[in-house]
């Protein structure tokens, strides 16, 4: 957790007339107080000028351009970044990725915050932070802390907006938000996105695009076609699943089955009405809307078999539940949820160790996974 003020880490300093560093001098002006982060073992109210070194300053002014933007000589402070560190956007993008990948994520939102204070106009880190805040809530999502993916995701979608509202218009911005829409189920949403994606990029010229421009392209128009194909931006279909996921799931089975009438070989759409019933505890009826989205075309997915196996277990049925379970992993090998849920197979087993092996391979993936912490922690293992 970041502290309440990020900005008590830091001292705001006058440097005297005289000083300088002996090594690729930083244009101070001794008249503006300069940010300098504390040392770990700085005692409050302590500094001593003589150890101050140019890493001290350059954090101080990363924690002011991710915390205090509006600072009166935030422009000062950027130009110190800028003569100092000429290559910091590059430097710093890539520590953010990384900082994503190892799921370090309260440090890569410091990151891109200081990258965003230090150039707020450059669309790129606006992209960036959509796709950062996008991750970041399918990973809590995953690993059950749902309120705080749902608080990703709005800050996901204000960059988005903003990346997409950009002059001239970044056509990666409306590709990247037709797949957040699509998790959202906003199907209208997501197919004007990609429609002005194609819009943008189709006089460009295969050797302007590229490899994976023309990747892009491709997959954009498959997406268009599928929804165009399957009614998907129909409104029930939407409702259905606004319905559901609020847990109003009697108006959402209403919903996806006014939809199902006009669109019976929709696989999204017998997923949902499984999804719904499986809810409401009607496994055996949720059984055969899984096991018609199989027959359909897309519908042989690894979150397919996975809800086919929960429906399985509920009824006790621990082979099947084991066959759909194992097929769902040969499709994702890493997916958390299904590993997960192979952990409460093995119990339901009676096969303590083997689902503490699952458990733990879960927070390998995602250490903050909540549910096979809580099960590793009942087991004391």
């Amino acid at each position: 957790m970041k502290p309440t003020d990020p900005l008590e880490s830091v001292y705001f300093i006058e440097l005297p007339e005289d000083f300088h560093f002996t090594q690729k001098a930083m244009p101070i002006d001794p008249t503006i107080p300069l940010p300098v982060q504390k040392k770990e073992k700085d005692d409050p109210g302590t500094f001593n000028m003589k150890e101050l070194t140019e890493e001290q300053i350059l954090a101080g002014l990363l924690t002011v351009m991710a915390y205090d933007s509006d600072n009166k000589n935030i422009l000062y402070y950027r130009s110190i970044l800028g003569k100092a560190r000429p290559n910091l956007k590059k430097e710093l993008t890539e520590a953010a990725i990384l900082k994503t990948k190892n799921q370090d994520y309260d440090l890569a939102e410091e990151i891109y915050a200081s990258l965003r204070g230090f150039d707020p106009e450059d669309i790129a880190t606006i992209l960036n932070t959509a796709l950062f805040f996008d991750q970041r809530a399918d990973s809590y999502r995953t690993s059950g802390l749902y309120d705080d993916a749902d608080a990703y995701d709005a800050d996901a979608l204000f960059y988005y907006r903003q990346a997409m509202d950009a002059e001239p218009a970044v056509p990666d911005a409306f590709f990247n938000a037709g797949f957040y829409y699509l998790k959202k189920h906003n199907f209208k949403e997501a197919k004007s996105c990609f429609e002005t994606y194609l819009a943008l990029t189709c006089e460009m010229t295969d050797d302007e695009m590229g490899e994976n421009g023309l990747y892009k392209k491709n997959r954009a128009q498959e997406l268009l076609n599928e929804i165009s194909n399957r009614n998907m931006e129909d409104d029930h279909f939407k409702a259905a699943y606004d319905f559901i996921n609020k847990g109003e799931v009697e108006k959402g089975l209403d919903e996806i089955r006014v939809f199902l009438e006009k669109n019976p070989a929709v696989w999204n759409a017998w997923f949902m009405l499984g999804w719904g019933l499986r809810q409401q505890k009607r496994y055996e009826d949720a059984k055969k809307a899984f096991e018609k989205t199989l027959t359909l075309e897309g519908g042989k997915r690894a979150d397919t078999y996975n809800e086919l196996a929960i429906c399985f277990m509920e009824e006790q049925n621990l082979p099947k539940a084991k066959e759909a379970l194992q097929t769902a992993l040969s499709i994702e090998p890493e997916n958390t949820k299904i590993i997960s849920n192979l952990g409460y197979l093995a119990l339901k087993e009676g096969n303590p160790s083997d689902a503490a092996a699952y458990f733990q391979t879960v927070l390998e993936y995602d250490p903050n996974d909540k549910l096979a912490a809580a099960e590793l922690l009942k087991m004391d293992v």
